[in-house]
């Protein structure tokens, strides 16, 4: 077992060589993604902003790049053991691929939480799919008893040299398409990726400011930081599943110490909001975890920079995304959900359509309800769910109503 002096001289003696090393391994592989430019993110920011877009990489994320690195390196004693590793989706996609390409057995722990979508995508890959926990430290746990059990060999989600300079060949690309790159943002779970673009970026421009980003309510690698040593959240609960992660690495610790030029945090509708825009303004799909980039682009201390925010994945299924993008229209003011009393009898329900039209609100959802009225057998609930423009449109409906004699009880 490594301590901290062991894992700090690894992240020493990585260099340029490691990931160029990796990056020849990945050669026909794992696909170059496009870096796009983005005049939406570049206004709100006050930065020139590109998207590296790794949410359309094979098995729509980063995380194939590390994973066939790592077993691409193995020894034919170690492929026939086969592999296993724990995920919440997209490194068990990625060591899936990554084992088909290259004849081995791979078992994937996931937490039971895990989206139908990313169990199925890494069955379809051949791979053994074994459910177990709440999250990815339940999932984590289970794997390690299987390994010990059956003798797989391990292939770390993130705290793994290999793993790490594998997920560097992504900055290699954006450095190579944009050489006068200024900031990379990079989404950070354990820490392996913001790792390995780091190291990377910083090898072959130590100008190049490289951020981290993670969710408020998962801000494993900030805390470790700031209190200088690993330690265990006690929760980890946020809508970007895919960096759920408690306890930061303690390979990627030593890394992202050495080479991170700091962590920014976003809040759950900052992701939310940044997923809407990305799909409202580029048409391109992403999970929570993959926008952590975008939703911190407002955050960072610097102007009139190149910024490039790397978008890490792209797994996310129908039901989750609607849900999401549902929370993000009623925080943007776009839905408004409402109820007034009215008297019950003929044309009241005519003379509140009225004043929504009057307004320019669309109705999507109309409920009226006389049995919601307990004091009164002359009185009506309508619920009505409207489309609206922002915040300053559903106040002037709100007026409106109150003008024409209805009192308003916002429902969300």
């Amino acid at each position: 077992m490594l301590c901290f002096m062991d894992y700090a001289e690894v992240a020493d003696s990585a260099g340029l060589q490691d990931v160029e090393q990796a990056a020849e391994r990945l050669k026909g592989v794992a696909r170059h993604t496009p870096l796009i430019a983005s005049e939406y993110f570049s206004v709100l920011s006050g930065n020139e902003v590109r998207l590296k877009a790794e949410n359309l990489q094979h098995t729509g994320a980063f995380k194939l790049r590390g994973a066939y690195n790592k077993i691409s390196q193995l020894t034919p004693e170690e492929r026939a053991k086969g592999v296993i590793t724990s995920s919440a989706g997209n490194h068990a996609q990625g060591v899936a691929y990554a084992a088909q390409k290259l004849g081995v057995k791979a078992v994937i722990c996931m937490p039971a939480t895990t989206p139908i979508l990313k169990v199925e995508g890494t069955r379809a890959l051949g791979a053994e799919v074994v459910l177990h926990g709440d999250g990815f430290d339940d999932a984590y746990a289970y794997s390690l008893e299987l390994q010990k059990k059956r003798g797989y060999v391990y292939v770390h989600p993130f705290d793994d040299l290999q793993v790490l300079l594998g997920q560097g060949t992504t900055a290699l690309e954006i450095l190579q398409d944009w050489q006068d790159v200024d900031v990379i943002l990079v989404p950070v779970g354990g820490g392996g990726f913001a790792s390995g673009v780091a190291l990377a970026a910083k090898c072959l421009n130590p100008h190049v400011q490289v951020y981290g980003v993670e969710p408020e309510h998962a801000a494993c690698m900030k805390t470790a930081l700031k209190q200088g040593g690993i330690t265990t959240l006690a929760s980890a609960d946020t809508v970007a599943d895919g960096c759920a992660v408690k306890r930061a690495g303690n390979l990627t610790y030593a890394f992202c110490q050495k080479y991170l030029d700091g962590i920014l945090t976003v809040s759950e509708m900052e992701i939310m909001n940044a997923l809407l825009s990305l799909i409202e303004k580029h048409k391109l799909i992403a999970e929570g975890a993959g926008v952590l980039s975008l939703a911190a682009l407002s955050k960072l201390p610097c102007r009139h920079k190149k910024v490039a925010a790397i978008v890490s994945g792209g797994n996310i299924d129908i039901s989750t995304i609607s849900a999401l993008i549902d929370k993000a229209l009623i925080a943007r003011g776009r839905v408004f959900c409402f109820s007034v009393q009215l008297p019950d009898k003929p044309g009241q329900l005519l003379a509140v359509s009225q004043i929504l039209a009057d307004q320019g609100a669309n109705v999507i959802r109309l409920d009226h309800d006389q049995a919601m009225v307990t004091d009164s057998f002359q009185k009506v609930v309508l619920t009505v769910t409207v489309e609206t423009h922002n915040q300053q449109h559903i106040d002037r409906i709100c007026r409106a109503l109150e003008k024409g004699g209805y009192a308003v009880t916002k429902v969300y």
